[in-house]
């Protein structure tokens, strides 16, 4: 095994006390586990039971409690056994977040399971699937509308929980009367919905995943045809339906990307008109931003389809009486079908290259010029040194007059320049003298007027 293999383990890495085994529901990874002492600060532990049923006991006992311990606690009769899933301070935060009140009665933690304990667990247990089929046929007996889909035994076999759905409100006190005398037991009936039974019996989705609410849901948002509407999916109950035979909860994931997606398309009301006729909407990809009109409005013929810009083009065009030939155009038609790419635009390493300073100014043969341009094409190079010559000879023929370089931001060529300003004051001139590199027969002479 190499050094930096994967392993679980405390006093470095992911600490193990902080993964246990539990419902994905109801799971909280203690993340402050390997701290010392931290179980110890707090005497609230959290113990979870079957059928994503978790709740809060003291540790008045002061037992030394870890992650995955199995304990026996107080119930209303008798004792439960249930599977500690936290302790330490995160216990606390876990409270708040179920909004249990401060001034609620808490019980204790008795002791861990002992082996007379979890003989009477299993054995409790063992009973729930033969209870659950015999009391459905109780209910079925009396005429009741519901459906009783699970059934939890206490730890102690002293007291049994019946989960039951039903659509109205049911009188079950005759059904609590005969479940009593059947099982011997005390009785406790609980309401649950089409999807949180679902979510305890499991299984694989349309997208062939394990369902969403046996995984990691545990608050279900009501959902309305309005979302499948929105969406524009079709009005199918055989493919919105779930498996809980209700509307899927998918449905809920992405309708607001949908809804922020056609604020961007125009209303489906609006016909556009062109020179061969109306177009009417037939159907839209939200998300792409395409819209599908056709010539017919009761069925579909000589579909075309154009992009949300184009269609908002063509209406502002009706508006001031205007008709374009056709829907589509021609470089617009070709854009349809290209897809850009993000990445393609710009290279992923510029931002590694060093940008080189090759603007800086050079003052070479008389003339100012910079580092880049020597690279220029053969033509400008030469047309630069056509210039310089006729200004030679243009010098020659009338030696008082002064040129001027326009890199100095001269216009008027009988302006002195700032070197020459700067000599009459008394100052030195520039510190390079190869910069002034001027002929001799082209040196003014300060006594003489300059004109």
């Amino acid at each position: 095994m190499t050094d930096n293999h994967f392993k679980l383990r405390c006093g470095g890495g992911l600490c193990c006390k902080g993964c246990g085994k539990q419902d994905r529901q109801l799971n909280t990874y203690d993340w402050l586990a390997d701290i010392p002492g931290n179980a110890d600060e707090q005497e609230m532990v959290e113990v979870q039971f079957k059928n994503t049923r978790k709740s809060y006991f003291r540790n008045s006992n002061r037992l030394r409690l870890e992650k995955g311990d199995i304990v026996a606690v107080e119930a209303n009769p008798g004792h439960d056994i249930g599977v500690v899933t936290l302790t330490g301070k995160l216990v606390l935060l876990q409270m708040k977040k179920a909004n249990l009140k401060s001034d609620m009665e808490i019980k204790r933690i008795y002791r861990k399971v002992k082996p007379v304990d979890m003989d009477k667990y299993k054995e409790a247990k063992e009973k729930e699937h033969a209870t659950m089929i015999r009391s459905r046929q109780i209910a079925k007996e009396l005429n009741l509308q519901m459906k009783i889909g699970d059934v939890e035994y206490q730890g102690d076999g002293n007291k049994a929980i019946f989960y039951y759905i039903a659509d109205e409100r049911v009188d079950f006190r005759r059904l609590i009367k005969v479940l009593a005398e059947t099982f011997h037991v005390r009785i406790e009936m609980k309401q649950i919905g089409a999807r949180q039974e679902a979510g305890r019996i499991g299984g694989i989705g349309p997208c062939g995943r394990e369902l969403c609410c046996a995984t990691w849901m545990t608050n279900f948002v009501s959902v309305s045809t309005g979302a499948a509407r929105i969406q524009d999916i079709s009005l199918n109950p055989q493919k919105l339906a779930g498996q809980c035979a209700k509307l899927k909860c998918c449905l809920n994931y992405e309708i607001d990307s949908y809804v922020e997606a056609q604020h961007k398309l125009p209303s489906k009301e609006i016909e556009l008109e062109t020179s061969t006729g109306t177009f009417y909407f037939a159907k839209a990809d939200i998300l792409k931003g395409l819209i599908t009109y056709s010539s017919d409005k009761n069925m579909l013929a000589n579909t075309v389809t154009i992009s949300a810009t184009r269609a908002f083009q063509i209406i502002s065009m009706n508006r001031y009486g205007e008709k374009p030939d056709n829907l589509t155009e021609t470089e617009q038609k070709n854009n349809l079908d290209k897809t850009v790419d993000l990445v393609e635009q710009e290279s992923l390493t510029r931002f590694d290259k060093r940008k080189s300073n090759n603007r800086k100014k050079r003052y070479k043969n008389g003339n100012w010029s910079r580092q880049g341009e020597n690279n220029l094409p053969q033509s400008n190079n030469q047309t630069a040194q056509n210039q310089l010559s006729n200004a030679d000879s243009e010098q020659k023929d009338n030696p008082n007059k002064i040129r001027h370089s326009n890199k100095q931001g001269f216009g008027n060529p009988n302006r002195p320049s700032k070197d020459n300003n700067r000599r009459d004051n008394g100052n030195k001139g520039p510190k390079n003298e190869n910069r002034r590199n001027i002929p001799q027969h082209k040196q003014i002479n300060n006594d003489q007027p300059i004109k």
